[in-house]
């Protein structure tokens, strides 16, 4: 679908134009203000979860509406509609300017011109591709290979959510952008129970922004399946989790998410323009250890956190954080980079059109470094070897977390032991990233499994890390 078909389909409906819209980003405006924009959003997602073999649920919904926002300084007025047609949008456009700003009535031209962006991912219809018994039949295979790898599997639980977007972006700015976002979503999870009863879980997943017939290319859903299957297995044989402050390396790929909660969050322009992150103010400085280099890229083709623009119309990028540890800059949306005098990044991002667009991550990665991860590992005489996470929490205004690690294993004399349980992560994201003593070669990507809350909205993005070792952490576990 190309931009000019995108904006039929948000237009001719309602009988609305494009010098209509210049119009109301005009008379949002008349009053005063800095700036104001409107988001048309169209979004399609279905969903289907199989239980132990049977269908537990299957949906289909259909999102559209329009947000529209109006700025002046820090103040933001804000209203959305479901009836895209011009006196719903014109009502909205009312209440928004009404909220921030009440002067003199003032003429205010607008002309928008489209904006260009890179093709990153495909522009088909993933959910026109496939019917509902091929998804079941494939959700159905994967519950029957992972039963049959292992007799202890007693639950499986698979799902597929793929889902179809439209954006359409017209600002004060001039600003005329449009995109179509597919993202597809599968994941395994089994329960596998010993002969003592003890319970263990494993889980797996993967997808992007690809084509939906890709999930059913051979091999794709059997990785998973595999993967879902040994992780549980895994954590039947673990022991428990030493205790203490010691070396910790982490995996290439999924273990980013240590890095993009405790550091990738605090490099969001609005808590440092508040001056509520750690990182607020030190720009230029010694941030992390040398030899750590932080990117944010919305520009990765076909991954999950990818977009070819934002939630505001302006391009996606690569956008570098921390070089060789020093703060670089901060990624943000146009609300704040106004505000602090600096440059969109192309990170203002929003959950729909029912919600306000903040600076949000897309991609966010550390680069490879030149250590082989054998010998990272052959570098710790007594230490934690995190390979997977399953969740954390990060205070903002000091970096401080706790992650609780789903695999992991105990290093002695470098080498890797036994697998253990219970491990947790404390500490906080500046002081970790100064004790960064090697990285690896290796880097990798998630999956395409991630999701990211920040002020009640949640959004998809990517995370990324090659291998990585942490001179001093504490670790929570049950031995000391």
């Amino acid at each position: 679908m190309s931009s000019k078909q995108i904006q039929q389909s948000f237009l001719e409906p309602g009988n609305l134009s494009l010098n209509d819209l210049e119009h109301l980003l005009g008379d949002a405006l008349k009053t005063g203000g800095d700036f104001a924009d409107l988001y048309f959003q169209s979004a399609r997602v279905e969903s289907w979860v199989l239980e132990n073999q049977q269908v537990k649920s299957g949906s289909h919904r259909i999102d559209k509406g329009v947000g529209v926002r109006v700025n002046d300084a820090e103040k933001t007025g804000f209203a959305y509609t479901d009836v895209l047609d011009k006196a719903a949008i014109a009502a909205a456009v009312e209440t928004a300017r009404s909220i921030v700003r009440h002067g003199q009535n003032k003429a205010r031209g607008i002309r928008l011109n489209t904006q260009k962006a890179p093709l990153l991912y495909t522009a088909k219809d993933v959910l026109s591709e496939v019917d509902n018994q091929t998804v079941i039949d494939l959700l159905m295979r994967m519950d029957k290979q992972a039963r049959k790898q292992d007799t202890r599997v007693k639950k499986v639980v698979c799902s597929l959510v793929s889902s179809q977007e439209e954006i359409l972006v017209a600002a004060s700015d001039d600003i005329l952008a449009t995109d179509i976002r597919p993202m597809v979503r599968l994941t395994i999870q089994v329960i596998c129970v010993d002969d003592k009863g003890r319970t263990e879980m494993g889980y797996a997943g993967g997808g992007g922004r690809i084509l939906l017939k890709e999930v059913f290319q051979p091999g794709y859903a059997d990785a998973y399946v595999q993967d879902a299957v040994r992780g549980a297995l895994i954590n039947l044989q673990a022991q428990p989790a030493p205790a203490g402050v010691m070396p910790v390396v982490l995996a290439g790929g999924w273990p980013g998410v240590l890095l993009h909660e405790a550091v990738g969050h605090g490099l969001e322009g609005d808590f440092n323009r508040k001056g509520s992150s750690a990182f607020a103010g030190k720009i230029g400085q010694q941030v992390a250890a040398k030899g750590c280099t932080v990117i944010d890229s919305g520009i990765l083709p076909n991954r999950r956190g990818s977009l070819r623009v934002d939630d505001e119309g302006t391009p996606s990028a690569e956008n570098v954080l921390i070089e060789d540890g020093i703060l670089k800059g901060y990624m943000q949306d146009k609300l704040n980079a106004r505000l602090m005098g600096m440059s969109p990044t192309g990170n203002g991002r929003r959950e729909s059109f029912a919600h306000l667009p903040m600076p949000r991550m897309t991609n966010t990665y550390m680069l490879a470094g030149d250590h082989d991860p054998g010998e990272i590992i052959e570098s710790v005489k007594r230490g934690l070897y995190a390979v997977n996470f399953m969740g954390g929490q990060v205070d903002i205004t000091n970096g401080k977390f706790v992650f609780s690690a789903s695999e992991a294993y105990l290093i002695e004399n470098g080498k890797i032991k036994h697998p253990v349980k219970g491990a947790t992560l404390i500490g906080d994201g500046p002081t970790a990233m100064q004790h960064v003593s090697m990285v690896g070669n290796d880097l990798q990507f998630d999956q395409g499994l991630g999701m990211c809350g920040k002020d009640g909205q949640t959004i998809p993005v990517g995370i990324g890390q090659p291998s990585m070792k942490i001179d001093k952490l504490t670790v929570g576990g049950t031995q000391v």
